[in-house]
């Protein structure tokens, strides 16, 4: 019986507090298939792991492929979460502030339109955004609200 691995990957929730209001940084899949698409849409910048590679190396990797800038701070672990895919992410919460003007993502290839052998390249990511609570959680892929949720579990204990 062939199993299929699933896909595992890692990121990064950024957040910054302001005037009591708590934002999130969320990124939009470049490319056709996401074109046209929005809620449910976003996501943390994050990326596939290797198998053995280190999860906190590996989000911190996506974060400045997808932004082009590099996350640095006090890292908070948060719960994995499941995707409808199969796919588990892990991700770590940090607090900071980016300008978005500027921010740029690497580049992929793919084959579109799917079965064509066509190949086209394009931005892994092509929109950078900050949202309030209520908005990250409808634009964020829905598994990924979760992140918030418990994020902002934490923070309402501490403040």
């Amino acid at each position: 019986m062939y199993l299929k691995t699933m896909k595992t990957s890692a990121g990064i929730l950024l957040f910054k507090r302001e005037d009591h209001n708590r934002s999130y940084f969320l990124v939009h899949p470049g490319g056709p298939f996401w074109k046209n698409k929005d809620a449910g849409a976003w996501s943390i910048p994050k990326g596939e792991v290797l198998p053995g590679e280190d999860l906190l190396e590996r989000a911190l990797t996506e974060f400045k492929e997808e932004t082009g800038q590099k996350a640095e701070g006090e890292f908070m672990a948060l719960q994995p979460v499941k995707q409808k895919s199969g796919k588990t992410v892990y991700a770590w919460a940090l607090e900071g502030h980016m300008e978005t003007d500027g921010l740029y993502s690497n580049t992929v290839q793919i084959e579109w339109p799917p079965r064509s052998s066509r190949i086209i390249e394009i931005p892994e990511v092509d929109q950078w955004e900050w949202f309030s609570s209520a908005e990250a959680k409808m634009k964020i892929n829905p598994a990924q609200a979760a992140f918030i949720e418990e994020l902002e579990k934490k923070l309402d204990e501490v403040e």
